[in-house]
């Protein structure tokens, strides 16, 4: 009873206040005709907690658009109001059941889930649009196998990782291949909130016999953000016996969190036993060459963008946390160029995405910039500050001035004075130069990918 309790009207109100708070900036700051047409329908969907927020629109198109235009925003308001806001979902509801939640008060309008539904997948996120390399390629392999035909080689799977790095897109590419090979066949997705929400309710209705055939009687099952159940005694007890269900019946159970079974807090020893029983496979951070790999990726999907590779690059070597972030940045850097009719520059996505870079940037010093360059074009770091004009020198030193500007959040007179006390417009003449240059210079492009990779992950 004690998580009953804690599921009570004080978490519902306060997440109904706070989207009354961001709801009220967004019709501040969209202007009238952009927040009728896209943000008025959205609506505070069940479930929503001060840690997952869940919106919900009436078209899946809606709800792309909201997402890929706003996703970020309404990430950073929410946690402007409840700071342990972990992240934002915008869904399309419209063949969902769904309950409304008011600033007033929480209404209820759930209709019960048939047994053996077939949840609606997001087709953005397939195994062919996984994007693989030696940082998830474990997680890939043994998501495709347990999606495969004939009896599982091992169930459950857990996937972990930090968050945005693939374990959603994973388990829906897994849900989509399943049904799509068995059209027969049943599943089930839900995050671990849901989980616990749903029992409870059962609990409260004392019907819980109905929770368990809905859940126990499908032929997939994956639960998502399992970590958040930790310290919920009573929900992991009827996890238990699920997970134990599931494993007796040789059926696919797919698990994700944000660590490794044995790092899960508040969780009983023997589900830790259970969860680690399976295959458990990680999905690290992803590295430079993947990074840019995902961004060429959805850039296949944009036919109509033009996206300069020093853009590309831009982003692939500052946007380092995760790839949801990654991927984030790119269309918010997107819906501006073409909401303002610009094109898109390395000025444009400095002046756009500011504040994401200024995040993540490691604080890389001008010194260290002109010991790199001197090392790799093997002169002498005094050299670059020198008067001295021969093209084995200025070449470097333009290097140089064009990765202080890249990499570091100096002016361009700051910058000038670090090498020798030159003008401002002299490094902009460097930056241009070599800008130019690495579109006609394969040498001179390789050795500047060389220097921000080293420079970025030292």
């Amino acid at each position: 009873m004690a998580e009953v309790r804690a599921l009570e009207t004080n978490d519902t109100i306060a997440v109904a206040k706070a989207w009354a708070h961001v709801r009220a900036n967004l019709r501040r700051s969209a202007g009238q005709r952009l927040f009728d047409q896209w943000l008025k329908p959205v609506e505070l969907v069940d479930e929503s907690t001060s840690e997952v927020v869940r919106l919900g629109l009436p078209s899946a198109f809606m709800a792309q658009w909201v997402r890929n235009h706003y996703g970020e925003r309404l990430l950073l308001e929410f946690r402007a109001v409840l700071p342990d806001v972990v992240s934002v979902t915008v869904e399309a509801i419209e063949e969902q059941p769904k309950r409304v939640l008011t600033a007033e008060a929480p209404v209820l309008a759930a209709a019960p889930v048939a047994v053996g539904e077939r949840p609606a997948f997001d087709p953005r996120f397939s195994f062919e649009r996984f994007v693989v390399d030696t940082t998830n390629r474990v997680a890939f392999n043994a998501s495709l196998t347990l999606a495969g035909a004939g009896n599982p080689l091992f169930s459950p799977l857990y996937l972990h990782s930090g968050t945005g790095q693939g374990k959603t897109h994973l388990m829906n590419a897994i849900g989509q291949a399943f049904l799509a090979a068995n059209p027969g066949a049943t599943a089930i997705y839900m995050p671990a909130e849901r989980f616990m929400f749903e029992f409870v309710q059962a609990l409260r209705a004392r019907d819980t016999h109905a929770f368990k055939t809905r859940l126990r009687s499908v032929d997939l099952l994956m639960i998502d953000d399992l970590q958040f159940i930790g310290g919920k005694d009573a929900t992991q007890e009827e996890f238990f016996h699920t997970v134990n269900e599931f494993m007796g019946a040789g059926k696919r159970l797919v698990v994700a969190a944000d660590r490794a079974p044995q790092a899960l807090e508040g969780f009983e020893p023997r589900l830790v036993s259970r969860l680690g029983s399976g295959l458990v496979a990680d999905i690290q951070q992803p590295q430079l060459d993947l990074r840019r790999a995902i961004l060429m990726a959805k850039l296949k999907d944009m036919p109509q963008v033009a996206m300069p590779a020093d853009v590309v690059e831009l982003l692939a070597a500052r946007i380092t946390s995760n790839v949801r972030e990654l991927e984030g940045a790119l269309n918010r850097l997107v819906a501006y160029a073409q909401l303002n009719a610009e094109p898109i520059t390395i000025d444009f996505a400095t002046q756009t995405l500011g504040e994401v870079l200024r995040a993540t940037q490691r604080r890389i010093t001008i010194d260290e910039i002109q010991r790199a360059v001197s090392s790799h074009f093997e002169v002498k770091q005094i050299d670059l500050i020198s008067e001295r004009r021969a093209v084995a020198i200025a070449r470097p030193r333009q290097i140089a001035m064009y990765l202080a500007k890249r990499l570091t959040t100096r002016s361009l007179p700051e910058i000038g004075r670090k090498f020798g006390n030159r003008d401002h417009s002299t490094v902009i003449h460097a930056v241009r130069r070599i800008e130019d240059l690495r579109g006609k210079d394969i040498e001179i492009d390789s050795a500047v990918r060389t220097l921000m990779r080293q420079l970025e992950n030292a």
